[in-house]
């Protein structure tokens, strides 16, 4: 099992900055992945990036390349997404995910921090 719990939502204005933590207890070396996601009310849940937990390889949607930043720290076992340049559609709950070695599913989900950002 794998632990994750997340901080560092709030409301920003937009343009404004915000860095999200994802913090890992449990069986960290079954850790893969950690992945980033959102959900906006009323719409489905979205990938926003992700970083391969031991060789910090990331990865992430379009949408939001060149503004935000996935990173982790394996001496605390906290993953990071800095997000700048904040926009109003990305007013949404924001979750961290584990994936594990082997496993195509992200199995292991945080409860989620709400951002919302004011234009």
């Amino acid at each position: 099992q794998v632990r994750l719990v997340e901080s560092g939502g709030g409301l920003v204005q937009a343009g404004g900055s915000l860095r999200l933590s994802c913090a890992a207890s449990g069986r960290i070396f079954s850790m893969y992945r950690v992945g980033w996601f959102r959900q906006a009310p009323g719409k489905e849940r979205e990938f926003v990036g992700s970083i391969i937990w031991s060789g910090g390889r990331t990865s992430y949607t379009d949408s939001v390349k060149g503004r935000f930043t996935a990173s982790r720290d394996n001496a605390t076992n906290v993953a990071y997404l800095q997000m700048t340049s904040l926009i109003p559609d990305g007013t949404a709950v924001y979750y961290c995910a584990a994936q594990g070695w082997g496993r195509r599913e992200y199995e292991y989900w945080g409860q989620g921090t709400q951002v919302t950002v004011s234009s």
